[in-house]
């Protein structure tokens, strides 16, 4: 793998790792919501796997964000929403089958 493809990796799994920590989940909450093994995460927010295009979808859909979000540093991309508003707009997490 090349320098910039792993540099690339790494900055996608940072961008995802942010999202979720911004969004109140812990890695095995992603990973229920994305259908992601946990292991599988945590490889990728490290930079350590590459993705599939439909991984990064289902990761950015449980995130509730685009795809292009987690791809692209963008002005203005929001990599997450406070949780408490979230949760007050009836637009928060229900993790309540996961427990």
């Amino acid at each position: 793998m090349s320098d910039e493809l792993s540099a690339a990796l790494a900055e996608v799994g940072s961008r995802i790792r942010k999202a979720r920590e911004t969004s109140g989940l812990n890695l095995h909450e992603l990973a229920r919501l994305s259908g992601i093994s946990a292991p599988a995460l945590s490889l990728i927010e490290t930079g350590k796997r590459d993705l599939r295009i439909t991984t990064l979808y289902r990761i950015a859909g449980a995130l509730r964000l685009r795809a292009g979000d987690l791809v692209e540093d963008r002005p203005g991309a929001d990599l997450g929403a406070d949780p408490a508003a979230a949760v007050a707009s009836g637009q928060g997490y229900d993790l309540e089958d996961y427990r």
